[in-house]
C-alpha cells in the first residue's frame, strides 16, 4: 500500500468528524462522500425516467390513435396540437427527446452513476473516491446539463428535432425546421457538458479501482460489478471524446459557417454557402461512441446481475475468469463495429461485410455471459427475491433481443430492416429494457445499503410482473410489423395501405406501455415509502460475501469506523464442501474455515501468519 493509501485508510477518524461538523448544504448537496452522490445520481435517474417514459406515451398515442382528437393533451401541450393533432414537428422533438433521456440521463448517468459510485469504494475497500472534489463536479455537470436539457422542452420554437442521433444537415441548418433552432443548440450544449461529467466520474472510477484496493483485494479477488464499472469506464473514457468532437463541429457549422458535415445544400430553391463537408463523416463519429454506449449502459447492468445471480443461487459464479474475459472482449469489439449502423449510408459492400463478420463475432462474449448465468442458476438454491427477478428477466432480454441482433448484423438483412420497427424492437429489448432492469435490480438489492430499511417485497413482485410482461407485449409485437415493413420515425401511418391490418396491434403495444409505466409508480411508492418507513434492515440481509456488508448498516463517510477489512478470498465462496454456513465473506481468512478449504487454500494460510506476524 502506497503512502497516499495509508494516508487515506489511516486518517479517517478526523475526515469522520469533519464530515460531522460540515454545515447541511455541504453534506447532502455539494458534498463529497460517494454515497451521498449515488443517491442524487440516482434520484435524478429516476426523474429523468418519468420524464422520458411520460414523452413516449405521447407519440405512442400518436402512433396508435392518428385519427384521434387530442385536444385534451392542450392543457400539456399547448401550441403544438392544432386542430386537436399532435404538430408533426413535435412529434419529431418527442422521439429526440425520449431517446436522449432515456440512452444518457437514465441508463448512462442513471445506472452507473449511480452504483459506480455507491459500490467501487465499499466493495474495493477504500474510504471513498480517489477525488471526492472531482466526484462532486462530475454529478453538478450531469445536473446543469439536465436543467438545460429540461429547458430545451419548453422553448417557443420547441426542443431538439432532429432525432436522438441529431444527424445533419437537419441538427446542422437553424432555419431547416422548429427543432433545429434554439433547441439543438440547447441539446448541443447539454450534451457538452455530460460528456465533460462523464469524463470526470470515468477518471475517478478508474483511479480508485487502480490505487484504492485494500490489503488483499488483487484484481482476480475483486467482484464482477467492480470489473464491469471499470471496463465501463474505460470504454466511456475513450469514446465519449469523439462525440464531444462530433458536437463541437455541430456546433461550429451551425454558428460559425464551417463546412465539416455539410455541402452542396439547397433550401426552397436556394442554393446555401456550405461546401465540402460530408454528413456521413458525422454519423462516423457519433457511431463511435454509439456503439460503445450500448456496452457503457449494458455491462454495468450485466456486473449488477453478476452479484444478485450469485448471491441468490447461493452457489458460486460460474466461469469468474471467462466473464471477466467476455467483458474485455466486449470492450474491444465495440470499437470496431460501429459502421454496422451504416450499412445503408452507401459505404462499400467489402467494407460492410468486414463490419458484418466483426458484429457477428460480438456475439460470442455476449452468449458466454448469458450460458454463465444460466449455468449458475442451474439447481441453485434460488432465493426469488425481487432483485433476483430483475436480474433474472435481464438474462432474458439479453437473450431476446441479442438474438435479433444477429439477424440486424447482416447487411443484407439489415438494409431491409433497418428503418423499421424491427430496429426499435431489438435495441429496446436488448439495450433498454435489459439495462432498466439491471438497474431495478441494483436499487432492490443496495437498498438497505443506502437507506438503512428494506423495501416492501410483494410490492417488489407485483411491479417485477406487470413490467417484464408488459416489456414483452410492447416491444416483441414490434418486430411482426418492422419486418411487413412499418418504418419508424414517421408520425402517421395512414398514407400506408397496411394501415388498418396493424391498427389494433399498434393500439395493443400503446395500451401495453400506458400499463406499464403506470407500474412504475408502485415502485416509486415502494421506493420513496421505504426510505422514511421501511422495515429496518440488518448489517447483511442477503448473507453476502462482499465487503460493503461489513459496515454499518448506514456507513458514514469514510465508510468502515474501524480499520478497513483485508481480503483474503474471492468473492464467490457460497455453499462451499465442508463450510458451517452458505457464504464465507471476502474477509475471513482461510484459517478460520479449514473444514471448508482447498489444498491450495491451505497453502494461503502460511501467508496469512506471515502478513499478521508483519503487522
Amino acid at each position: 500500500m502506497s503512502v497516499a493509501e495509508s494516508h487515506l485508510h489511516d486518517h479517517h477518524d478526523d475526515h469522520e468528524h469533519d464530515h460531522h461538523d460540515l454545515p447541511w448544504i455541504k453534506k447532502y448537496v455539494f458534498s463529497e462522500d460517494h454515497k451521498v452522490i449515488a443517491k442524487q445520481y440516482l434520484i435524478s435517474g429516476i426523474i429523468w425516467a418519468i420524464i422520458g417514459g411520460g414523452l413516449s406515451l405521447l407519440f405512442r398515442l400518436q402512433l396508435a390513435y392518428p385519427d384521434a382528437n387530442f385536444d385534451w393533451l392542450k392543457p400539456i401541450l399547448g401550441g403544438w396540437i392544432q386542430n386537436g393533432k399532435l404538430d408533426p414537428e413535435f412529434y419529431l422533438a418527442l422521439v429526440t427527446m425520449h431517446g436522449t433521456i432515456m440512452v444518457f440521463f437514465v441508463l448512462t448517468a442513471g445506472l452507473s452513476g449511480t452504483f459506480s459510485n455507491f459500490l467501487i469504494p465499499l466493495q474495493i475497500g477504500a474510504r471513498d473516491m480517489a477525488s471526492g472534489f472531482l466526484n462532486m463536479l462530475s454529478y453538478w455537470f450531469f445536473f446543469v446539463s439536465g436543467v438545460i436539457m429540461l429547458i430545451s422542452l419548453f422553448i417557443e420554437t420547441g426542443p431538439a428535432g432532429g432525432g436522438w442521433t441529431v444527424y445533419p444537415p437537419l441538427s446542422a441548418l437553424p432555419q431547416a425546421i422548429s427543432g433545429s433552432g434554439l433547441g439543438m443548440t440547447l441539446w448541443l450544449i447539454s450534451m457538452a457538458l455530460f460528456i465533460i461529467s462523464t469524463l470526470l466520474g470515468g477518471l475517478n472510477y478508474i483511479t480508485t479501482v487502480i490505487n484504492l484496493r485494500t490489503n488483499g483485494m488483487s484484481f482476480l479477488r475483486m467482484p464482477l460489478t467492480i470489473w464491469a464499472f471499470f471496463i465501463t469506464a474505460i470504454i466511456g473514457l475513450l469514446s465519449f471524446p469523439v462525440l464531444f468532437s462530433a458536437a463541437l463541429l455541430l456546433i461550429f457549422d451551425r454558428t460559425f459557417g464551417t463546412s465539416f458535415f455539410l455541402s452542396d445544400i439547397y433550401i426552397a430553391g436556394q442554393a446555401l454557402s456550405f461546401e465540402g463537408g460530408s454528413p456521413v463523416l458525422f454519423q462516423h463519429l457519433f457511431w463511435f461512441l454509439g456503439h460503445p454506449e450500448v456496452y457503457i449502459v449494458l455491462l454495468p447492468a450485466l456486473g449488477i446481475t453478476s452479484e444478485i445471480v450469485a448471491t441468490n443461487s447461493r452457489k458460486p459464479i460460474f466461469g469468474y475468469k471467462a466473464m471477466i474475459g467476455s467483458m474485455l472482449a466486449i470492450a474491444f469489439l465495440s470499437f470496431i463495429v460501429w459502421a454496422h449502423h451504416m450499412f445503408i449510408s452507401g459505404m462499400n459492400p467489402f467494407l460492410g461485410s468486414i463490419f458484418m463478420f466483426l458484429t457477428l463475432i460480438i456475439a460470442v462474449p455476449s452468449a458466454v455471459k448469458a450460458f454463465n448465468y444460466i449455468t449458475t442458476l442451474w439447481r441453485g438454491n434460488i432465493i426469488f427475491t425481487p432483485a433476483m427477478l430483475f436480474s433474472i428477466g435481464l438474462v432474458s432480454f439479453f437473450i431476446s433481443g441479442g438474438l435479433t441482433g444477429i439477424v440486424l448484423g447482416n447487411s443484407a438483412a439489415d438494409i431491409q430492416l433497418h428503418d423499421t420497427y424491427f430496429v426499435v424492437a431489438h435495441f429496446h429489448i436488448v439495450m433498454g429494457s435489459a439495462s432498466f432492469f439491471g438497474m431495478l435490480a441494483g436499487v432492490y438489492h443496495w437498498f438497505p445499503k443506502m437507506f438503512g430499511r428494506m423495501m416492501d417485497e410483494k410490492l417488489g413482485y407485483l411491479h417485477f410482473w406487470i413490467t417484464f410482461i408488459g416489456v414483452y407485449m410492447v416491444f416483441f409485437p414490434m418486430h411482426y410489423i418492422g419486418i411487413a415493413g412499418f418504418p419508424r420515425r414517421y408520425y402517421s401511418f395512414t398514407g400506408f395501405d397496411f394501415t388498418q391490418s396493424y391498427t389494433d396491434l399498434s393500439q395493443i403495444i400503446t395500451i401495453a406501455a400506458i400499463v406499464t409505466f403506470a407500474a412504475q409508480f408502485i415502485f416509486l411508492f415502494n421506493f420513496f415509502f421505504s426510505i422514511f418507513k421501511g422495515r429496518r434492515a440488518t448489517e447483511n440481509p442477503w448473507r453476502s460475501n462482499t465487503l460493503e456488508w461489513t459496515t454499518p448498516i448506514e456507513p458514514g463517510h469514510g465508510n468502515w469506523p474501524g480499520a478497513i477489512p483485508t481480503v483474503y478470498r474471492w468473492a464467490y465462496d457460497y455453499s462451499k464442501p465442508g463450510a458451517e454456513d452458505d457464504f464465507i465473506p471476502q474477509n475471513v481468512p482461510f484459517s478460520e474455515t479449514k473444514g471448508s478449504n482447498f489444498p491450495h487454500e491451505n497453502e494461503q494460510m502460511v501467508a496469512e501468519a506471515e502478513s499478521i506476524h508483519g503487522k
